[in-house]
């Protein structure tokens, strides 16, 4: 049997989620994230606007500027957080 039939018979009788399973670190990564409450993300999120809103208020533009710049990507960790939570690495090992 060629190398390339062997491949493919193991990929149609393993399933998707076996293929396409996370490494220890990513799996080790969601396990800790997703024991974070989702709003966190959110509050977190507001929090540097409030936060930036009250730099430009006090005249700091730099400040300001730099404080605002991380609302998305905390409501972007907010999303990854819940997609672990549905979605994560455990799903294949129940």
């Amino acid at each position: 049997m060629s190398p390339a039939t062997n491949r493919l018979s193991q990929i149609s009788t393993t399933p998707e989620a076996e293929i396409h399973a996370e490494g220890c670190l990513a799996r080790t990564i969601e396990e800790q994230t997703a024991k974070l409450p989702s709003d966190l993300w959110l509050w977190a999120s507001l929090g540097s606007m409030g936060a930036s809103l009250f730099f430009q208020y006090q005249g700091r533009r730099n400040d300001a500027l730099f404080v605002g710049q991380w609302a998305a990507p905390l409501l972007l960790l907010g999303v990854y957080n819940k997609l672990v939570k549905i979605a994560g690495s455990d799903r294949i090992q129940r």
